[in-house]
């Protein structure tokens, strides 16, 4: 992971010559004293504090500013699989949260993937007490939960003996007393032939996701009708687009509104078909599908009642079955602009702005807390490099 030194900065201060995803030419950033974002001004602006004429102003010379990146799809960090939550390791917690933070995200949805209703549920009530006192580190902005209704032949490496059929009974037996603090659900939208499971979903406020799923064309542009408005990892867990049946995939790239997480770890994606979806559809962002051994180094973890070997940060079954990466959301920004297939400016928002706009959150705006990112990019090596500014 390539990583600059974090720089202090005080409150109260002025960012000049900054370049900001979704905004022309070079912006000047007014933090006030309490560490929020006052104003987004462009250069040109000719404008003096009022305040002082003494404070501290930083000078980014044309680097990217950002808010931190937002992981909507991370299924555990330093050795706790979230599905494993429970009394004796929830001090891990603030430890992940910790980590994270340093690893340049500011909130993430700890993913559970397919176990037995009692593991998710048990999962679901630790993460909620830990919600009403966490700290400043990543912020958990709620649950993703990856199954149990998936189907089968495109299970990947959950579980078959845990899948559940999708229905409403089923849902509100999954969820029991803590549907507040879902925040998306994936789902195989062809199992709920009633049509009725979405708009459930949606009107306890969870967002939609299809994923691991055979789903047609016809079959997913129901479910978006219905409701579901996002895909999980895009092209893994689902069929390949095809040109006379373009699928999940291809129903979900040409329909407004619809947006497709994807996994940038020359693993999952080849870059090739990754610069096809980019060059296809806006409508996108980056995950890390991010396992347990996130911030572990290389070799043999325990997966559930399996075991993963994870090499240069790609995990897989002892069968070869593609389980997840260990590698941090924001590499795949830098391996976007390393592979060529990606400007910066548009990497940078698949992790940053693009999560967050997938969810309901603003992108980086006035009023905001000024939790920042800076990214250069070094024209003589070829490397994007970020560094927290810290308050």
């Amino acid at each position: 992971m390539t990583k600059a030194t974090p720089t202090a900065i005080a409150q109260n201060l002025d960012i000049i010559n900054a370049r900001i995803p979704g905004y022309q030419g070079l912006q000047m950033l007014l933090i006030n004293s309490q560490g929020i974002i006052e104003q987004i001004l462009p250069m040109t602006t000719v404008f003096k504090r009022v305040s002082s004429a003494d404070l501290p102003v930083l000078d980014v010379a044309g680097d990217w500013i950002s808010l931190g990146g937002v992981d909507l799809q991370i299924n555990g960090a330093l050795g706790l699989a979230f599905p494993e939550l429970q009394a004796d390791n929830a001090h891990f917690l603030p430890k992940i949260t910790q980590f994270l933070g340093n690893v340049g995200v500011d909130g993430f949805l700890p993913t559970l993937v397919t176990t037995s209703i009692e593991n998710i549920q048990r999962s679901l009530s630790i993460i909620a007490d830990f919600i009403t006192s966490q700290t400043a580190d990543a912020q958990i902005l709620g649950v993703h939960l990856e199954g149990p209704f998936l189907n089968a032949q495109k299970r990947g490496a959950h579980p078959a003996e845990y899948l559940l059929p999708l229905t409403i009974d089923q849902v509100k037996r999954l969820l029991g007393d803590y549907s507040q603090i879902v925040k998306v659900i994936t789902l195989a939208p062809e199992l709920d032939p009633t049509h009725q499971v979405i708009p459930y979903l949606r009107s306890l406020g969870i967002t939609v996701s299809l994923g691991h799923s055979q789903a047609t064309a016809a079959q997913a542009q129901q479910a978006f009708k219905l409701g579901a408005t996002m895909v999980t990892h895009a092209f893994n867990a689902m069929p390949p687009l095809h040109h006379r049946e373009p699928g999940l995939l291809g129903a979900a790239i040409t329909h407004p509104g619809v947006m497709c997480g994807f996994i940038a770890d020359g693993e999952h994606v080849t870059p090739t078909m990754l610069q096809i979806l980019l060059r296809a559809t806006s409508g996108l962002f980056l995950v890390s599908d991010a396992l347990a051994p996130l911030g572990l180094p290389d070799g043999v973890y325990p997966w559930d009642s399996r075991q993963i070997e994870v090499k240069n940060g790609t995990a897989r079954l002892p069968d070869g079955t593609l389980s997840g990466t260990t590698l941090p959301l924001l590499i795949g920004v830098q391996n976007l602009v390393k592979w060529g297939i990606c400007d910066v400016e548009r990497a940078i928002a698949l992790a940053t702005d693009a999560p967050r706009k997938a969810i309901g959150l603003p992108a980086i705006a006035t009023h905001q807390p000024a939790n920042l990112l800076r990214w250069h990019w070094d024209e003589t090596t070829k490397e994007l490099t970020w560094q927290r500014l810290l308050s």
